[in-house]
């Protein structure tokens, strides 16, 4: 049996390490046209910030590791052509432009996902950059340190985190986003402003329902004017973060993808050619809060599709079980953390949701130090199922939103969580945690509900 793994990050990586551990006997080559795998795109910021010192500790694993697994690893090969029909590849080595054909009998498509080039004029300028592989982290850190204005275009994951890197490393940031909030595919408005407001209070220049139009070179500065739909702006360095695309155009109109190009795939990872698996940020994922498939990037859900992928190889062992899409981040000195939907995406989905926000400390109050949590629990009304959550504060708390992630995946009601077993020491939480807290204050809102209609 020869298997061909196109795409080596996340999901490749974890395809190949599966494949040794349950079918040894299999035949593995990798293609992957950059020459390096593994590249932990999340660890750019820490990088900028100067938590990390060296950008190759970003890599978790190296072609050589997985060769030694017994996998033949192509790097700076490019596959051109996969044709599904007669399940051959074309491939370009990129170090001596030979083109030959390779063959296989499955195929995992792990060929990832890239960054969305808005078509702007200017985009193209040297001082405009994107970011996400360890190329473009490279020459961002590079020219960075040789400037003091960033400017971020894109208020989503990569963005905000970019911005919080340079505003720890003194630089003068500014955030230009498009939307009415930051962070809008993951937290609600309330959090967002309250995001906002931290980044503000540390010298970020926000600017909101922005349209980036433009960019051109400052003659007199040698930087950048970025011309929106209200006003333009200077910046010694702009970096666009506006979101990704699955990598997918090889196999475009041999399997099924969604409208935007992800690979649409079953529980076991199969597309609709039962010989080819996609995993990672190919292709879409089944978003449990609504049960419907979303593109939603990570590398969580990579790494658990990469795995899948290859132990269903040959024939269906263990189903994907769906995503939350949970998420966290470092602020400053705050946790930000959500899992699941936003009342703003299970309202637009159709869904009956309300949400309430509970307010409190995490532990008793004669415990000091203490800290205020704010937390955001989203239901759907009709079955009280728990849909999402959202947190912000000093404490850590992002072991949290990972139990109303399982709380999420087990279909569990705001009844559920009010009332579970946890535990309390006053180290640690009040005799009731604060997850029991906010779903009682869901019920609460429900019950005032209810009684208001009998009225």
């Amino acid at each position: 049996m020869k298997v061909v793994i196109v795409g080596c990050t996340h999901a490749g990586v974890a395809a190949v390490r599966q494949i040794h551990q349950e079918h040894p006997d299999a035949q593995v080559t990798v293609y992957e046209r950059d020459n390096n795998v593994s590249f932990l795109s999340c660890g750019i910021p820490l990088y900028l910030s100067g938590t990390v010192q060296r950008l190759e500790d970003m890599f978790y694993a190296t072609p050589a590791d997985l060769s030694d697994l017994g996998a033949t690893v192509r790097i700076k090969h490019d596959v051109l052509k996969i044709d599904a029909a007669t399940k051959t590849l074309t491939v370009e080595n990129l170090e001596t432009h030979a083109v030959f054909q390779d063959r296989y009998d499955k195929l995992i498509m792990t060929t990832g996902s890239y960054v969305i080039v808005p078509p702007l004029i200017g985009i193209d300028h040297e001082r405009v950059l994107l970011c996400k592989d360890y190329w473009q982290a490279q020459a961002i850190h590079d020219t960075a340190k040789k400037h003091k204005h960033v400017t971020i275009v894109g208020g989503g994951y990569v963005g905000v985190e970019l911005t919080d890197a340079y505003a720890r490393t003194d630089h003068d940031v500014t955030l230009i986003q498009g939307n009415n909030q930051i962070l809008n595919h993951y937290i609600d408005q309330n959090i967002s402003d309250i995001a906002t407001a931290l980044l503000a209070s540390h010298g970020v220049d926000i600017h909101l329902n922005k349209r980036v139009k433009s960019f051109r070179g400052n003659k007199e500065t040698g930087g950048v004017i970025i011309e929106t739909n209200d006003q333009d702006y200077q910046a010694d360095l702009v970096i666009v973060c506006t979101g990704f695309m699955a990598n997918t155009e090889l196999l475009r109109g041999q399997v099924d993808m969604d409208k935007h190009g992800a690979i649409i795939t079953n529980d076991y990872q199969q597309t609709s050619d039962p010989d080819i698996f996609a995993a990672g940020d190919a292709c879409t994922v089944r978003f449990n809060p609504t049960g419907r498939n979303a593109y939603i990037p990570l590398a969580t859900n990579a790494v658990r599709q990469g795995m899948l992928a290859a132990r269903n190889l040959f024939g269906p062992v263990q189903k994907f079980m769906g995503t939350q899409g949970s998420t966290a981040m470092l602020l400053f000195d705050h946790t930000l953390a959500s899992t699941g939907a936003t009342l703003r995406t299970a309202l637009e989905d159709g869904l009956d949701a309300a949400s309430v926000t509970y307010e409190g400390s995490y532990r008793p109050d004669f415990m000091h130090p203490n800290a205020p949590v704010t937390i955001d629990l989203v239901y759907e009304r009709p079955t009280r199922r728990i849909l999402g959550a959202q947190f912000w504060s000093t404490h850590e708390l992002t072991q949290s939103a990972n139990a109303v992630s399982i709380a999420i995946q087990n279909r569990n009601t705001i009844d559920d969580l009010a009332y579970v077993d946890m535990l309390f020491q006053p180290h640690f939480d009040q005799p009731f945690n604060y997850l029991n807290l906010v779903a009682q204050q869901a019920i609460a809102q429900e019950q005032a509900v209810a009684a208001k209609k009998q009225e």
